[in-house]
């Protein structure tokens, strides 16, 4: 009875491994000789369409089959017509990635009403990093503090009246006592920066370290920007002479108004699948996205381009983040809206 035993495992055994090995199979077939679309819901040129093209020719070494990888953009309203999209207009095949600002998991939270989707139906992959932002401002604008920004008013660009910019602009207006305008119809924070380069605006509200280290490296060094104060999920080590919020807030309310808020900074760069993608190209890809952001070819890539893509978090984990937001108190949540203008 013990051998026959022992012979109906190792039979089960032998099972098991044929349908895992034509699972396998049946997801590189899939893929080979495909291409896959990483929708970037910003504008060209910037830390997020830098990150992403990068990636792609590493998501293409790791997803069985090796498909063709491609960029699309398709930024507006701070990454939130690119997350409609995701989720009610995307193929939901496998073939359709997302990079999405991480300000769009929280838009429904907030109220946003232009922001039509569950950030929990959606697929979360990861992230490559976490992120710092930091209220930026041109070398020759009239501040040079947080005390300076009190009583002087600064233009701060911003893509639109829900994005992410405004969104602190005005949590920063608040509890800091700060004079930040906005100036919206920037399509993304590239084009602001541009802006601010031209003597348009003086400013951006929320500028991510790494995207600055990306796209302009020597704008810190050469001192071309102010750094006023960063905020974020923690303080961004290579910056310890720029105040952080934590250590200027000390109501207790804004303190707590600040941990909701940086929610979606702690969230760094997200990646996602649509809706309803079969749950074995869901496994297959978060390995390929989880394999890639680890490869040591691309952290030595990432890390050349000042890109700070080298503290990644799991889908898991990205997705927890957005279930604890969810939680907030009431009270918190319903500040929040109103910062938002919903």
């Amino acid at each position: 009875m013990v051998k026959i035993g022992r012979i109906i495992c190792f039979g089960l055994f032998l099972t098991q491994a044929s349908l895992s090995a034509k699972a396998a199979d049946a997801i590189e077939n899939f893929y080979r000789g495909k291409t896959v679309s990483i929708v970037v819901s910003s504008s060209t040129g910037g830390g997020y369409d830098t990150l992403a093209r990068m990636l792609s020719r590493y998501l293409s070494k790791h997803i069985p089959g090796q498909p063709n990888v491609i960029v699309r953009n398709m930024p507006g309203a701070g990454g939130i017509v690119a997350s409609n999209h995701l989720y009610s207009v995307a193929p939901s095949d496998g073939l359709v990635i997302g990079a999405v600002q991480n300000n769009t998991p929280f838009e429904p939270l907030f109220g946003t009403k232009e922001a039509m989707y569950d950030p929990t139906k959606f697929h979360w992959l990861g992230s490559p990093s976490v992120e710092t932002s930091i209220l930026t401002i041109w070398q020759n604008s009239p501040a040079n503090s947080i005390e300076d920004a009190k009583v002087n008013e600064l233009r701060m660009g911003s893509s639109g009246a829900n994005s992410t910019p405004s969104f602190y602009a005005r949590i920063l207006n608040e509890t800091l006592g700060l004079k930040l305008k906005l100036i919206v119809g920037y399509p993304g924070q590239n084009d602001a920066l541009l802006a601010m380069e031209r003597g348009e605006i003086d400013g951006y509200p929320s500028a991510f370290y790494n995207s600055l280290m990306a796209t302009r490296p020597d704008w810190i060094s050469s001192k071309k920007v102010k750094l006023l104060v960063q905020y974020g999920a923690e303080k961004e080590k290579h910056l310890p002479d720029v105040p952080f919020i934590f250590d200027l807030v000390k109501n207790e309310e804004d303190r707590l108004l600040w941990r909701a808020a940086v929610g979606p900074i702690a969230t760094g760069r997200p990646y996602l699948l649509p809706p309803n993608v079969p749950k074995d190209r869901v496994v297959a890809i978060r390995k390929a996205f989880w394999e890639s952001i680890n490869d040591p070819e691309f952290l030595a890539e990432q890390a050349k381009a000042n890109l700070g893509a080298d503290t990644p978090r799991t889908g898991e984990q990205i997705q927890d983040i957005i279930v604890q937001s969810y939680k907030s108190p009431p009270k918190v949540i319903d500040r929040l809206k109103q910062l938002l203008g919903q």
